[in-house]
């Protein structure tokens, strides 16, 4: 019997296979850290299909942030003001449904509120989901991919008829050409790009084309780099299709077989000839030629996008825009082609699954659509209407329904809005008004920490059995292999308690992960994101599979996702009314904040390799403080010269909201007029070293999403030091 047993990391949405094995094994000495304590072994799982036995930094030392700073015990506190107190699971879960009952009958369900994390497992999704918008009847359940994926699930659905990436891993070492827009794939998806970047060095004539205004290692790796401004991808894309336009690189036949609203699109982009769009992107017209052509020229061209695309006030328009070049030019639903949006966090397409942000419900419906309504209604054993066909609170909402007084009860679990929600100090005024805060979390302190009045302790990725769904729509088993500490519970655990004390007994009677899972895959039959064929055994025998998986399919292959096919619209028929994909026509309209005298440079902000998020766990493991000791600022020469900034000096960098202060790191990596700010340290970690208290809150329309990745800002050369703080601590009481 192996020693090993086999997970997912819990960090990105490559969705890497790992095996972790105890610190003690026979003949072997004891696995410990610098500090002389015991640590799980990790290694990469071979066997799994989507990492092939590759782990990055922070997969292979993920296992030495289990025990440090655990929240062991449920505190409480009657004010912000106060210390916590310990109390039992029972005097918690009391306090609890006694507030959500009380406003449930007073102010009514659409004042309780949830805001959860692509960190959850599907089945502590789900179970939030029936909770929330099942039992409790409001839809005001939203998660941070809301600041991560929502755009891409937008452009999904409008172009598309539904949510879901079409395309595979597989297809990074098929592509003649890969064009990668607003995303730094080699810090912050390093596995994927491991894999492309060795498949495009083995073949010379495959085309790398980066769209960024930073020369990230990503662009460093590319044939073609296009360091646009920011808040120009509109034109950029446009551009390229007025290009593809005039050469005849169109596919006429598709075109017509297979989309509709080309028309509407064919007039917009012939207002974006290359010498206006090479002035706009700040670019030349020859390179701008030459990415037309390399997409042009190309038999499979695979497009990847991240949170440089997503996090925009554009973000809906800009991935349609992209799957724009994909449609005009057939390149989809075919080995090697195709848009894929390159998720940001291990379970986000898990949430999106199980209907994980406020407007949607699961089995990929929303929650406007009437039957999508009358449908999961039916599958809980609701009364019909019970299900609200209003979208719930957005986070964004959340935070100034706290200012209104709209939200009585703010639910936050697994994510830490005290540092990454956009504008700051407004967000930490509002969540100061909150007049009851429960907040659930692996880890204390961290930032939001400080504004709760019930404390949570919630087990982590090792600690509890469920399922991740990643980026390429591959289903993993991540198995339990060490104990939570004290009193820590599984989330779903936890959401169920709270919903049988409400009264809903029947409704939350699973006596483990597995069974939750067996209900949920239920609601996916005949839907797009078919999952009937997928059990925890299923995935235990068989291993990682990837949906569609219907219950039909199961034993017709052991491969699991091999039964199926690997990619989407491999039929050239889609999930719209017709069948046919939908050209979306926009105009660019910009940055939402763009520079001017007052504040003259782009701020934008972005994941270093090591880091994840805002340091919760990595800021806890030793390599990765080392790796990355401190934020900085990157600044171009030219602008530093002008503002007498050298490297290493301190710099004040205030925008109409707030300030922050970093040391200067002069490079010409980063582009004229813009600078750049890694996004991972909070008030806990560091003085006045927070992106967020720079950022604005404007959003997409559509998506909902903020515009995270821009803002204006001004910067001040200063002397004073920005103080770095260590919470490696090995244990917590709490």
């Amino acid at each position: 019997m192996s020693e090993f047993t086999k997970t997912l990391c819990p960090y990105c949405g490559v969705g890497c296979g790992l095996e972790v094995s105890p610190p003690a094994q026979h003949n072997k000495a004891t696995n410990r850290d610098s500090q002389g304590n015991p640590i799980w072994r990790v290694r990469g799982d071979k066997t799994h299909p989507s990492s092939q036995g590759m782990v990055c930094v922070k997969g292979a030392t993920i296992a030495e942030s289990l025990d440090k700073n655990r929240l062991h015990y449920p505190m409480v506190r009657d004010s912000l003001d106060q210390e916590f107190r310990r109390v039992s699971w029972d005097e918690a879960f009391a306090l609890i449904t006694k507030r959500i009952q009380t406003i449930r009958f007073t102010q009514g369900p659409e004042a309780l509120c949830m805001y959860g994390s692509g960190q959850f497992q599907t089945e502590d999704y789900y179970i939030a989901q029936k909770l929330m918008k099942g039992c409790l009847g409001t839809n005001n359940f939203d998660a941070n991919s809301r600041l991560c994926m929502s755009s891409a699930v937008s452009g999904y659905i409008q172009s598309f008829g539904s949510d879901g990436p079409p395309c595979c891993y597989d297809d990074l070492e098929l592509t003649d050409c890969a064009f990668l827009i607003g995303t730094n794939t080699a810090e912050c998806h390093p596995i994927v790009f491991n894999r492309l970047a060795k498949y495009h060095k083995k073949n010379r004539k495959v085309k790398m084309i980066v769209v960024d205004p930073r020369r990230t290692p990503t662009a460093e790796a590319a044939d073609l780099h296009l360091a646009i401004r920011p808040g120009t991808d509109i034109d950029l894309l446009n551009g390229i299709a007025h290009l593809l336009m005039r050469w005849n690189y169109i596919d006429t036949i598709f075109m017509d077989d297979c989309t509709s609203n080309f028309p509407a699109y064919a007039e917009v982009i012939r207002h974006y000839p290359p010498e206006v769009v090479a002035r706009q992107c700040g670019i030349s017209i020859e390179d701008l030629e030459t990415a037309a052509r390399y997409w042009g020229e190309s038999q499979r061209v695979l497009s990847l996008w991240s949170m440089g695309v997503n996090q925009s006030s554009e973000g809906t328009a800009k991935v349609r825009t992209i799957i724009n070049l994909h449609l005009m030019t057939g390149q989809i639903g075919k080995p090697g082609a195709g848009p894929f949006s390159l998720t940001g966090q291990p379970n986000a397409m898990g949430g999106r699954e199980a209907g994980g942000l406020a407007h949607l419900l699961p089995g990929y419906r929303v929650v406007k659509n009437p039957q999508h309504r009358a449908e999961v209604e039916e599958f809980w054993g609701l009364k019909p209407g019970q299900i609200s066909p209003n979208p719930g609170l957005t986070a964004w909402d959340m935070i100034t329904g706290l200012e209104n007084g709209a939200v009585e009860l703010l639910w936050i679990a697994a994510t830490n809005p005290a540092v990454s929600m956009p504008d700051l100090e407004r967000t930490k005024k509002a969540l100061l008004r909150s007049p009851f805060t429960i907040y659930q979390d692996a880890y204390y302190p961290t930032e939001t920490s400080a504004y709760a009045h019930v404390l949570l302790p919630a087990a982590q990725w090792g600690e509890k059995t469920g399922v991740m769904t990643n980026s390429e729509r591959v289903i993993t088993l991540c198995s339990a292999f060490h104990q939570p500490p004290r009193e820590a519970k599984a989330d779903w655990e936890i959401f169920a308690e709270v919903g049988r004390r409400l009264g809903f007994e029947k409704e939350f009677a699973f006596a483990n992960s597995a069974e939750v899972y067996a209900e949920f895959v239920k609601l996916t039959k005949n839907r797009p994101c078919d999952m009937t064929g997928i059990s925890h055994a299923q995935l235990k025998t068989h291993g990682p599979t990837q949906w569609p998986h219907p219950q039909e399919s199961r034993g017709a292959g052991e491969a699991g996702g091999e039964t199926l096919g690997k990619r989407l619209y491999t039929n050239l028929r889609f999930h719209t009314s017709d069948g046919r994909a939908r050209f979306g026509a926009y105009y660019s309209k910009g940055l939402a904040e763009p520079p001017d005298p007052d504040y003259p440079f782009v701020l934008t902000n972005g994941r270093l390799y090591g880091h994840w998020h805002t340091q919760t766990r990595t800021g806890r493991i030793e390599k990765i403080c080392k790796m990355h000791p401190e934020p900085f600022i990157e600044i171009h020469p030219r602008d530093a010269a002008r503002l007498d900034i050298v490297d290493g000096i301190y710099v004040e960098v205030r925008s109409r909201r707030g300030k922050a202060k970093f040391p200067a790191k002069v490079t010409k990596a980063i582009a004229p007029g813009t600078v750049f700010v890694p996004m991972h340290w909070g008030s806990l970690w560091a003085d006045n070293a927070e992106a967020n208290a720079l950022t604005h809150p404007e959003a997409c329309p559509d998506s909902l999403q903020p515009e995270l990745k821009a803002c204006a800002v001004q910067l001040i050369p200063i002397s004073v030091k920005v103080t770095i703080k260590n919470h490696q601590l090995q244990s917590s009481q709490w």
